[in-house]
């Protein structure tokens, strides 16, 4: 070969070997899209099992429950239909008084500075994150029949509120902070130089509030007004333990009629309609939502007040708030250490009076049935339930969120479905699991898996944006300084996904502690949680078993509250909201 072929040679051989450095990079490429594409689909593979299980399969035999000729006659449907005014009726005027409270006081903590705002704003929120059963227990030990007023009062009260007026009551006190949030923050990003402006040009106080204020809240109005619409639409414990079986939603009627009288195509076709309306009523809210991002000039314009009228009312409903929202809260402890009527059956002296009685019964089965189970034991149930939905929920939460944190288009698709479970009510996906899993029922091992179906979506939420916050460039340091993979876990990834794992499982455990309507449905009788317990005792007549029940759902608030504050003592700070 001469020297001209060795070049060429020479040539040759540099496109032979770019062409192999080509081939190598492709197939390097491609195996990797192999492993990272095999990797989510791994990372995905136990959540959507899961989902697919627990969620999806009972909603399909849900479905075709409902639409059989049997399910589709005209006395289902009449019950349908008035069971379905009754829930819009009810719930319409739920959302009218909480608008009524909740509109001044979402002016008030948006244009005032007065002493104590952080805490009564504070007192404000917390009957949102308390269990339904606490709340209606609250509003019982205040002004139910065997309340504190009723019984100091012997019943003279000049006016004795109905079970229906205690449940719109007890409505407005759990969706109020909803308005103060959602409208008092429009209300603070307001330009105030448009009120200004209309002042030095001689408009009123109504002509401003009519023509220039209100349309700018009319959004943030109607997306608050609609979320308390859904939670009031959706209510179930509230309505079950303040009014009974008379005050017929969909959803005490699902609970009724697939519990008490067995009907299950009807409460198929319920749980239907239901899902409908609550699907319709939160693509409203999205859309809503999405408006209400308009232009507005953040500028804070909060202030003291200056004149006599805005002195008085400041005063008026600070006070009208306190009254309203602590009252119900102190009366459920103090109800529960007075003892203001006799006990089942009892004939001799009543000691009428302070006692730590109704606590200390929690732990005696006076009856020695073998048939009831003491209150301490529905603790158990309940700590147990707990602490087994924190353990799936962590378990189907960490690789969903490892998934999340990177999204690629899989997880675009994916996110919105694993969140799908917060769209249904509990009571439905009970319904769910009594028609597909109704053989298993006899065990207790259900009830977590119901639990964890709706703690699963907190968990991921509060666990993504803390994998996501790892920094690789970290992990990349230390792995070439010659630390080993459990290292760099231990000393980088573990103590910041200590602090979300934390929250997550309070997140978990505090829902599975509340939760009471798909409980309520499929938890034996044998093994009773803290909120079937309460509700049992509620249903019953006699003192001890009233005092019981206060005990009970006062042990509840207590650790319903810890546990919010540890969530908030260790959740991420940019976590952001559900």
């Amino acid at each position: 070969m001469d020297r001209r072929g060795d070049e060429v040679n020479m040539e040759t051989g540099k496109h032979v070997r770019k062409e192999t450095n080509k081939q190598e990079s492709r197939t390097l490429f491609t195996y990797l899209r192999v492993y990272l594409s095999t990797y989510r689909v791994l990372l995905w593979l136990l959540p959507l099992s899961f989902l697919a299980i627990a969620f999806f399969y009972p909603l399909s035999r849900i479905l075709v429950l409902t639409f059989n000729l049997d399910t589709l006659t005209s006395n289902n449907f009449q019950t349908a239909l008035h069971v379905l005014l009754f829930t819009f009726y009810q719930a319409i005027l739920s959302t009218l008084l909480t608008l009524l409270l909740g509109l001044p006081s979402a002016y008030l903590f948006a244009h005032f500075d007065f002493r104590g705002k952080s805490l009564l704003r504070a007192l404000t929120a917390v009957p949102f994150m308390l269990p339904t059963v606490v709340v209606a227990a609250s509003f019982n030990a205040l002004l139910g029949q065997r309340g504190l007023l009723n019984t100091i009062t012997n019943s003279q009260l000049p006016i004795t509120p109905s079970p229906f007026i205690l449940i719109l009551l007890a409505h407005v006190f759990y969706n109020t902070t909803i308005i103060i949030r959602i409208v008092g923050t429009a209300l603070a990003s307001l330009d105030p130089k448009l009120e200004q402006t209309a002042r030095s040009l001689g408009a009123d106080s109504l002509r401003v509030w009519t023509n220039i204020t209100l349309p700018l809240l009319r959004p943030s109005i109607l997306a608050a007004s609609l979320l308390v619409f859904l939670f009031d639409f959706t209510s179930f414990g509230v309505i079950l333990l303040l009014g009974g079986s008379q005050f017929s939603t969909l959803e005490v009627e699902i609970y009724m009629q697939a519990v008490r009288l067995l009907n299950l195509p009807l409460a198929a076709l319920l749980s239907v309609i239901q899902l409908l309306c609550t699907l319709v009523f939160s693509i409203l809210y999205t859309r809503l939502v999405t408006r209400t991002t308009q232009q507005l000039n953040p500028r804070s314009t909060i202030t003291k007040p200056q004149t006599l009228k805005q002195r008085l009312f400041v005063f008026t409903l600070c006070s009208l708030l306190t009254v309203y929202f602590a009252f119900p809260l102190l009366s459920l402890p103090i109800r529960s250490l007075f003892r203001l009527e006799a006990d089942r059956g009892q004939r001799n002296e009543v000691q009428y009076g302070f006692t730590t009685d109704y606590y200390k019964e929690l732990f005696i089965n006076r009856r020695g049935s073998v048939f009831y189970v003491p209150p301490i034991k529905a603790t158990f149930n309940s700590l147990t339930y707990a602490s087994a939905t924190v353990v799936i929920s962590l378990l189907l939460g960490f690789p969903a969120a490892f998934a999340l944190a990177k999204p690629t288009k899989l997880e675009k698709v994916l996110d919105p479905i694993i969140m799908l479970p917060l769209g249904s009510s509990a009571v439905m996906l009970g319904l769910g699991f009594i028609i597909t899993y109704g053989k298993w029922l006899t065990s207790p091992l259900l009830v977590p898996f119901a639990h964890t179906l709706v703690a699963l979506p907190f968990v991921i939420r509060t666990l993504q944006p803390a994998i996501a916050s790892i920094p690789q460039r970290l992990r990349q340091a230390a792995s070439s300084l010659g630390a080993s993979s459990f290292e760099v876990w231990k000393n980088i990834d573990l103590p910041i996904l200590r602090r979300a794992t934390l929250a997550a499982s309070t997140f978990a455990f505090t829902v599975s502690l509340g939760e009471f309507g798909a409980t309520l449905l499929i938890s034996r009788p044998e093994y009773p949680t803290i909120p079937v317990a309460i509700e049992r005792f509620l249903s019953q007549p006699g003192g001890l078993n009233y005092g019981q029940a206060m005990a009970m759902a006062s042990i509840l608030m207590l650790l319903t509250t810890a546990s919010i504050l540890l969530i908030e003592k260790f959740r991420l700070p940019n976590s952001g909201e559900f």
